[in-house]
């Protein structure tokens, strides 16, 4: 039975990477090694001439990493088919980090002269990426209201070497999320192209290549792994060619390669997926009921809300909210401060997508890069706070909240 035929993401996560092994473990195999050996002059030719690397180094690949990988395809590709009928196929390709893969993706697509196009409210590693790297590197960057679609056309007729459109939905920290099919539309009638960061949705919750994205970016740190256990980032792609060739060819060059034990980690995390995913979203759902309803919480970011002002997108992509949500309490950056320092079951930390609910301040920490301007013409204020809903029992998790709230109005 093959993975295109399997419909439970529970079944996908269990079993895809344990085919992946040629001992009869029943466990994924860690493969420590740096290279591979080969049994005559003859066996090497043919593993280096062909489609294949994963046996021959490990910058290069490993079976470790080939396991995560299947499991990622398997995924995001899951139930849905090419114009033809036949099931989708696309190729995934690990790295150390969610930075490295993004790296791959830009590098990739784009060279000096091309332009890349954007929107606002992009988490902030992503953007100085962008803007810092990408700009030197004579990429042009451009970020607008991507909403607009008047304004998407107009930029995109403006710049006709634009090569690439990137989209993060829903965005970190502030849940905006993009309608992929409207803009994937409108990308590709122009030739085009779309990658999506589905880090925080992950495919369990939206599934990009069923709206037309040709690239799937996770930070595989977050939800994918759920346990803050080891840093990974992965690039999927739906030309299978361009992935083998191109794309694989600079991943290897830029040597952004992850490694089997943190490769093994995330196969293991990724079991559990959506069984944790079930109850995060449930969580976030109740907890940002209750911030709402709370006197001292000026507004809350939470795509389940009809106020939100994506909520109609959110409710045609994803199938739940996803359990990141963002608020600003009304005492703004000091209330903000007493509120982190108080909390005794969140715990205070940065990222995201761990089983353990995580708060932090994004002005201060992630987006402390970004320019004050910059960051609240996006929503990013001083007294916002970030928290990733973990699955802690939600009567300790609204108790926390109840008291840090408390001591943030003094």
């Amino acid at each position: 039975m093959g993975n295109n035929t399997i419909k439970g993401i529970s079944t996908i996560t269990l079993h895809t990477a344990s085919h992946e092994n040629d001992n009869f473990s029943h466990t994924t195999p860690i493969y420590a090694t740096s290279t591979f050996t080969f049994g005559s002059a003859q066996e090497g030719m043919e593993r280096f001439k062909g489609e294949d690397k994963t046996r021959l180094y490990s910058r290069w690949g490993n079976p470790t990493f080939t396991a995560a990988e299947k499991t990622i395809e398997a995924l995001e590709a899951r139930g849905l088919t090419n114009k033809n009928g036949t099931p989708l196929e696309v190729k995934a390709l690990l790295h150390a980090s969610g930075q490295a893969a993004m790296s791959t993706l830009f590098f990739s697509n784009l060279s000096a002269g091309d332009c890349l196009i954007s929107h606002y409210s992009l988490y902030g590693g992503s953007q100085e990426l962008m803007q810092k790297v990408l700009n030197e590197a004579g990429v042009k960057v451009i970020l607008i209201d991507i909403h607009n679609e008047a304004l998407l056309l107009e930029t995109i007729q403006a710049n006709p070497n634009t090569k690439l459109i990137h989209l993060e939905t829903p965005a970190n920290p502030t849940l905006q999320c993009v309608d992929i099919e409207a803009v994937c539309k409108i990308a590709h009638a122009h030739g085009i192209k779309v990658s999506v960061d589905n880090t925080v949705a992950t495919p369990y919750l939206q599934q990009p290549f069923a709206l037309g994205a040709d690239f799937v970016f996770h930070s595989a740190t977050k939800f994918l792994n759920g346990h803050g256990s080891a840093l990974h980032g992965v690039l999927l792609g739906k030309d299978l060619e361009l992935m083998h060739t191109k794309v694989w060819k600079w991943h290897v060059l830029l040597g952004g390669n992850s490694n089997a034990f943190d490769a093994y980690l995330l196969i293991q995390g990724m079991k559990t997926l959506e069984l944790r995913m079930e109850k995060h979203c449930s969580n976030a759902k109740k907890v940002a009921t209750y911030l709402q309803q709370h006197p001292a919480i000026a507004h809350v970011n939470y795509t389940g809300f009809t106020t939100h002002p994506h909520h109609t997108i959110a409710n045609k992509q994803m199938k739940q909210h996803a359990p990141l949500i963002s608020f600003e309490l009304k005492g703004g950056i000091e209330a903000g401060k007493k509120f982190i320092d108080a909390v005794e079951i969140c715990t205070r930390a940065v990222s995201l997508g761990t089983v353990d609910t995580l708060v932090s301040h994004p002005a201060s920490m992630t987006h402390m890069s970004i320019p004050k301007t910059e960051r609240e013409k996006y929503g990013i204020t001083d007294g916002l706070i970030r928290m990733s809903v973990g699955i802690e029992n939600i009567e300790d998790l609204e108790a926390d909240l109840a008291q840090a709230l408390a001591k943030a109005q003094l």
